[in-house]
């Protein structure tokens, strides 16, 4: 493991640990989450354990501990490894953070999933943003602090962490577009456009999921099983974009 490795180490752990101590503490108790079985179409299964009482939605975050372990990066150095340690990381930690959501179906445990999504999705801009600007870790830090306190949105207004995603996302896009008109080619295109199309069905997936299992094949494959594929998928065109002939300077 190199220096780079060493780091994003640290700061993901030490970031997760912070978030996951400020759930625990009931800082966050006040914020609207939807819990309980209730919310997923596919039926829990009585003589299965908690954590695989809905096997489906529960199987496929092992996606993201697959994804994050095939892309943490085993050579190169420099910023360009840490930016892809930084984030294989953090797809490695989203399993386990979805997971047990699922398992317990505790209101903490679903804030902590809804909280930790956001500087995802902040770093996949990031990383967009260094391959045109080079290594700024000043604005790194910053934008990241600033990814992590805008959960506090959802404690000022039920729908305020809709906002703060759909902020981040609208991040991701400009940053991407920026990426692509500067160092991308047509591959890169293809990838980016991959990309937005997992995105978009991950949200309409999700939101459709309910309404899907009036359909047979919707009722153990859900939709929100769905979108968490399509999650899993926009996690790999991410790192497909950023490694396509796509290098930070070191500048």
């Amino acid at each position: 493991m190199g220096p780079e490795d060493r780091a994003a180490l640290l700061h993901v752990s030490g970031a997760g640990a912070l978030c996951l101590a400020l759930v625990a503490a009931g800082a966050l108790d006040q914020v609207a989450v939807e819990v309980g079985y209730g919310y997923y179409a596919e039926p829990p299964v009585p003589w299965l354990p908690p954590a695989l009482a809905m096997p489906c939605n529960s199987l496929v975050n092992l996606g993201y501990v697959a994804l994050g372990w095939r892309w943490f990066p085993r050579a190169g150095h420099g910023p360009h490894r840490y930016l892809q340690a930084v984030f294989a990381l953090m797809a490695l930690a989203y399993g386990p953070v979805q997971w047990a959501r699922l398992w317990t179906q505790h209101p903490r445990a679903a804030v902590l999933d809804q909280w930790v999504t956001l500087p995802i999705f902040a770093w996949a801009g990031l990383w967009c943003h260094c391959l045109v600007q080079g290594w700024q870790p000043d604005h790194v830090a910053l934008a990241t602090g600033a990814s992590v306190l805008s959960y506090g949105l959802a404690l000022a207004h039920a729908r305020g962490f809709e906002g703060a995603l759909a902020a981040h996302v609208a991040g991701v896009a400009g940053a991407a577009w920026r990426a692509q008109r500067r160092r991308g080619d047509a591959g890169s295109a293809w990838t980016a456009a991959a990309g937005f199309a997992a995105c978009l069905g991950f949200v309409l997936l999700k939101l459709g999921d309910a309404w899907l299992a009036q359909w047979a094949p919707f009722r153990r494959l859900s939709g929100h099983f769905w979108s968490k594929v399509c999650d899993v998928l926009q996690f790999h065109c991410a790192f497909l974009f950023a490694t396509h002939r796509l290098h930070p300077s070191s500048g």
